[in-house]
């Protein structure tokens, strides 16, 4: 026999990562080499010719027979390896292929045996195990009968040492590797085991399966239990979390800060796994082990002393990428998506659970703090362990990248996508009771759909799968982009689960602003200015992002305002003189300078104007006068007949209209002209009398002459509002008969000079 080759550090790395499997050299030797099909041995009693109603007693592949309450090894994803398990029963399962159709599939329920290595607790792992002793749980899952490959045999520590003295079977023997020792259960969950017993003594064969079932359910814990959040005394939290003031109102978990270690490890298993680490906003991130090095001695800088100013403070917690504490308004959400991932994990099994909402309403924001809870769970052991790792559409360049970073995540291991998706479909298909679950969150979904939607079927269709594990957070920004976008193949495997995040309303909009400005300790933005604020943003799109944006840059209009005033004030105060009222005046200033440094409405009104600003709007802001009085004009057009073209002359006609019915006294002397130059006046005898249409003698009155539109203005106004692409003028020979049309969004225009000044009464300040 030729020697064993060496593993290969990757290979070794696999190994660890898949753990639990047991050492076999040969692995289908009692399968033999043919690969027959599998048949059910029923029941002899039975003497009906139809298997309908038969009971099932094993299962047969040429010679090799397998039955209810054998125990026998399972082939391992990594090579050399298996499992082993008790069957406890035989089924036939029906399921659908990649082509719809139905089909049946021999698999067998199996009880599990566990290794050491599949303990990942450390604490309260024993450490007297034996090489080859392995211990009984209540794991249950169903296995196709091809990963079968041959028996096992499990014996006391009495009976192993009297049939194998030297402690160890030969190598040379034909049960090496098929014999292994129980002394007792155990559940891999919570790490805690049975009292010792004698394998022959709870196990002789099928008959003893219930009891051998409720010995090891019994005496171990078979889940953890979560703790009420609220019952966390607030002591526990005062290592994690910086408090900031009591409230009993219902708020989402708080953030837990794990400190890191600045100790090096040097545990082989904690080199090959990848390293979970807390952030300062809480989530864990897998990386790869960093170089290690000696850390020089740093000084740590207190955010008060660095944040002096109030404003500095309200901007910082202002910003869209400061985390806080808790948040607000999405409590009812929160408790849905936790309790949809708490069930997935502790129940092993895979879902699908799509999220939606318009941008800015905290999808993203309550799937990270859900799973940053659920890692603090998993801390304090209430909670199985699971891997997390964030796909985000937007930062992928493509599509297929996410098979990559879905493998590293698992296995720490870079690979090109095709070879990930290799892997992958291998992974997840597999039977493996060591797997542990992976919620995968994919964000901006809509980014991530290929034209052959491949990547979606995939994401959606392992979950599915029995021994998958896979837990799949599809987000984004629409409703029915399943039923828009994707197929009906893959929006059916997308299931049920689906949660919808409304916009913010105004009085919860005012809530997260204000409880970002909590802990500045001045008032510097005025209740006012922020419910105007919210309501603002509220009746466009309830996106608190964007009412802290223009929050923030309300906050830094402010400082500047307040800066500028200390500047004046200081170059032109005047010279200190006495005074009758001393403290009068200086009240007075005081109360002027603090009025001048708060946030008021027409500062949230400025920061509305610079924030809906975009080059399109200042540009038509600073247009001259005719060419505004154009395009109110154009627009008036154009809603009065309903159609997108119109001539010269009719919008210099209802540039007329609107210069005179509107008022604008601007339009009136310098866009509008008499029609006709009036007669130069006659020379009337001074002794005659004037003819008048009233008795009493008085001059008859003269008649205003028509305006009418300067022509030559509005083309040349036309001309340069078409070389900016604003509108768009049709070349005729005559003037008058050039067709014009907007090049641009009505409501861009509306927007833009909707409150400017010179375009008072031309009909732009209505919707």
């Amino acid at each position: 026999m030729p020697p064993k080759r060496k593993r290969t550090k990757l290979e070794q790395a696999r190994h660890y990562l898949s753990g639990g499997g047991v050492l076999r050299e040969d692995s289908d030797d009692e399968l033999g080499d043919e690969d027959l099909p599998w048949e059910w041995i029923y029941n002899e009693k039975s003497k009906s010719d139809s298997n309908v109603g038969r009971k099932i007693f094993g299962a047969r592949m040429g010679s090799f027979q397998c039955h209810v309450g054998d125990i026998v090894l399972l082939k391992a994803p990594v090579s050399n390896e298996a499992w082993v398990a008790i069957i406890y029963d035989f089924v036939d399962v029906e399921s659908e292929d990649d082509d719809g159709d139905t089909i049946t599939e021999k698999k067998a329920s199996m009880m599990w045996f566990s290794s050491e290595k599949e303990i990942t607790n450390k604490k309260k792992k024993r450490t007297d195990f034996l090489p080859n002793e392995l211990y009984i749980t209540t794991n249950f899952d169903e296995n196709a009968l091809s990963t079968i490959n041959g028996k096992a045999t499990v014996l006391s520590k009495e009976v192993f040492d009297k049939r194998y003295p030297s402690g160890k079977v030969p190598r040379n023997a034909t049960d090496s590797g098929k014999v292994f020792i129980c002394r007792r259960g155990v559940s891999t969950r919570t790490a805690t085991y049975t009292e010792e017993f004698l394998w022959d003594e709870v196990y002789n064969g099928k008959q003893d399966l219930e009891s051998l079932s409720d010995l090891v359910e019994s005496q171990t814990v078979k889940t953890r239990k979560r703790k009420a959040l609220k019952s966390i005394k607030e002591n526990d939290l005062d290592d994690f979390v910086m408090g900031d003031g009591e409230d009993d109102d219902p708020q989402t978990p708080r953030k837990r800060r794990k400190l890191a270690s600045g100790t090096p490890t040097s545990s082989r298993a904690k080199q090959l796994t990848p390293r979970k680490f807390a952030t300062p906003t809480g989530r864990k991130i897998v990386t790869k082990r960093p170089l290690e090095f000696t850390p020089l001695g740093t000084r740590l800088l207190s955010p008060s002393q660095k944040q002096a100013s109030p404003y500095q403070l309200a901007r910082s917690t202002l910003h869209v990428s400061a985390v806080p504490h808790a948040l607000p308004c999405r409590e009812s959400e929160f408790d849905t998506v936790y309790s949809h991932l708490e069930a997935a994990i502790t129940a092993g099994t895979g879902a699908c659970i799509y999220i939606s909402g318009t941008p800015g309403t905290g999808k993203t924001a309550t799937v990270r703090e859900v799973v940053a809870s659920l890692q603090s769970a998993v801390a304090e052991e209430q909670l199985d362990d699971f891997y997390f790792v964030e796909i985000n559409g937007m930062k992928v360049t493509d599509p297929h990248q996410s098979y990559s970073l879905l493998w590293e995540a698992l296995k720490s291991d870079r690979v090109s996508s095709a070879h990930a998706l290799e892997l992958l479909e291998r992974e997840f298909t597999t039977p493996s009771p060591r797997r542990v679950p992976c919620v995968v969150l994919m964000d901006e979904l809509d980014q991530l759909v290929t034209k052959n939607q491949g990547v979606m079927y995939n994401f959606f269709n392992w979950p599915q799968l029995r021994h998958s594990r896979l837990i799949v957070l599809a987000v984004a920004n629409t409703m029915d982009l399943p039923e828009r976008t994707l197929s009906n193949k893959i929006s059916s495997r997308l299931g049920l689960t689906r949660i919808t995040f409304p916009g913010y309303t105004h009085t919860q909009l005012m809530t997260i602003i204000q409880s970002r400005l909590e802990g500045v300790g001045q008032v510097i933005v005025e209740s006012d200015a922020v419910q105007f604020a919210s309501r603002k943003v509220a009746a466009v799109s309830g996106d608190a992002r964007r009412a802290l944006d223009i929050c923030r840059r309300a906050v830094e209009i402010a400082e500047q305002e307040t800066l500028a005033a200390d500047a004046v004030g200081k170059e032109n105060r005047a010279p200190d003189t006495p005074s009758k009222t001393p403290g009068r005046q200086k009240s007075a200033l005081a109360a002027l300078t603090q009025k001048k440094g708060i946030v008021t409405i027409a500062t949230i009104k400025r920061a509305i104007n610079e924030a809906t600003s975009t080059p399109l709007a200042a540009y038509l802001r600073s247009l001259p006068l005719a060419s505004k009085l154009f395009l109110a004009a154009l627009l008036a057009r154009l809603r009065r007949t309903g159609i997108t073209e119109s001539t010269l002359a009719d919008v210099v006609d209802e540039a007329r209209k609107m210069g005179i019915m509107g008022q604008n006294k601007a339009v009136v002397e310098y866009l509008l002209t008499p029609e006709s130059t009036p007669p130069a006046p006659v020379d009337v005898d001074p002794g005659a009398t004037a003819s008048t249409p009233s008795k009493r003698g008085r001059p008859a009155a003269r008649k205003e002459p028509d305006k009418a539109a300067r022509m030559l203005s509005l083309g040349i106004a036309a001309q340069e509002l078409a070389e900016a692409g604003i509108v768009g003028v049709e070349s005729r020979h005559g003037d008058r008969v050039g067709r014009v049309r907007l090049g641009v969004g009505e409501e861009e225009i509306r927007g833009a000079l909707r409150e400017d000044e010179e375009c008072a009464g031309l009909g732009l300040a209505g919707g």
